[in-house]
C-alpha cells in the first residue's frame, strides 16, 4: 500500500473498485467521471455488465479485471485492467471488441445496429514499445493517390451520428500506467495518478474523483469486504512476486547456460585457432623446404652452366 502523504488519502486500488463497487448505480459517477476526462466527452453510464471473455480462474481473478459499460449514447465501453504481462494482449484487444459486437447483435438484424466500442486497457506492464503513457488507435481510409480520409455521406452522417467512416470502428485506448513520470499536467494525468498510486490529491480536480474519495475509501467496507479486499491485495502480490520470481530464475538460469555456452564457444575457438596456428606453421615449413629444395636446384643448374662452358 502506498504511503500517505499529507494531502493525499490512500484508497481501494481500482480493480477491485470495478468488481465490487462500481457496478453500484450510486457510483456511476467514478466511471463516468473517468470515461469522460479519457474520450474528453462528457460520459453518461446506463449499465455495467460483467464481459463475455472474463474468465474466473484464481490467477486472473487477482490479476486481471474487465468490465463491459453501455453508456445512454448506445456506445459500448469495454473496460479492461492487467497486471500481468501477455505478450499476444494486444491481439485480445481486437478478439474482445470483436466479440463484443457480434455477441450483442441479434440475428437477422441490420449492420446499421453495430454498436460503437471502446476498448479501453489499464496495464500495469510494458506493452510493446514507446515511451508515452496513453495511446489511442483508430481506423482511418486514406486515399492511396490524393491522400484524403474518407468521409461519411450526409445520409450516413444524419444515420450514424458520425463523420468519418472510420468512426464507425472500434477505438483502442491503451494506458500505460508505470510510464507515468507522477506529474499529473491535466485531468486525465490525474486519474493516471490515481491508477498509479490508489491516492487522490486533495487538489485533484477531474470528474469523478471527488466521488472517488468517498466511494472508494477503504473505511467505507464492512468488515466482510474489507477481508476480501485484503486478500485480494495478498493474493495479488503473491501472484506478481512469483511471475518476478520466475523471471528473475529465467534471467538467472540463461545468464548461467549463457556463461557456459561462452566458454564452449571460446573453448572451440581456442582449438580452431591453435589448429590453424599448427596448420600456418606446416604451410611456413614446406615453404621454407621448398625454398632449399629450390636453392639446392638453382646450384646444380648453375654448376651445370659452368661445365658446359668449360
Amino acid at each position: 500500500m502506498e504511503e500517505c502523504k499529507k494531502g493525499e488519502r490512500v484508497l481501494i486500488s481500482f480493480d477491485y473498485a470495478l468488481k465490487r463497487l462500481l457496478r453500484n448505480k450510486a457510483n456511476f459517477e467514478v466511471l463516468e467521471g473517468f470515461l469522460s476526462e479519457l474520450l474528453m466527452r462528457d460520459i453518461s453510464v446506463k449499465a455495467i455488465g460483467e464481459s463475455e471473455s472474463n474468465k474466473e480462474d484464481s490467477v486472473d481473478k487477482s490479476n486481471r479485471v474487465d468490465i463491459l459499460v453501455e453508456a445512454e449514447s448506445g456506445e459500448i465501453m469495454l473496460i479492461e485492467l492487467q497486471f500481468r504481462f501477455e505478450i499476444d494482449y494486444l491481439h485480445r484487444m481486437l478478439y474482445g471488441t470483436s466479440k463484443t459486437i457480434t455477441e450483442r447483435m441479434v440475428q437477422g438484424s441490420e449492420y446499421v445496429e453495430v454498436k460503437k466500442v471502446y476498448s479501453i486497457n489499464i496495464v500495469y506492464f510494458d506493452l510493446g514499445q514507446g515511451k508515452d503513457y496513453v495511446y489511442h488507435g483508430r481506423t482511418h481510409f486514406t486515399g492511396l493517390h490524393r491522400k484524403d480520409e474518407l468521409h461519411l455521406s450526409m445520409a450516413q452522417r444524419k444515420t450514424f451520428g458520425r463523420k468519418m467512416a472510420g468512426d464507425i470502428y472500434p477505438e483502442y485506448y491503451i494506458l500505460k500506467v508505470n510510464n507515468f513520470n507522477d506529474v499529473a499536467k491535466d485531468t486525465l494525468d490525474e486519474w493516471i495518478y490515481f491508477l498509479k498510486h490508489n491516492v487522490i490529491k486533495d487538489e485533484f480536480k477531474a470528474k469523478g474523483l471527488k466521488k472517488a474519495r468517498k466511494a472508494l475509501d477503504r473505511d467505507n467496507l464492512t468488515p466482510e469486504e474489507r477481508k476480501a479486499y485484503d486478500y485480494m491485495q495478498e493474493q495479488r502480490s503473491r501472484d506478481l512476486s512469483a511471475i518476478a520470481s520466475t523471471k528473475l530464475e529465467g534471467r538467472i538460469e540463461g545468464e548461467i547456460i549463457g556463461r557456459e555456452e561462452g566458454r564452449i564457444e571460446r573453448e572451440k575457438l581456442a582449438k580452431e585457432l591453435e589448429e590453424r596456428e599448427k596448420e600456418l606453421e606446416r604451410e611456413r615449413e614446406e615453404r621454407e623446404k621448398l625454398a632449399k629444395e629450390t636453392e639446392i636446384l638453382l646450384a646444380e643448374i648453375a654448376r651445370l652452366k659452368t661445365e658446359i662452358k668449360n
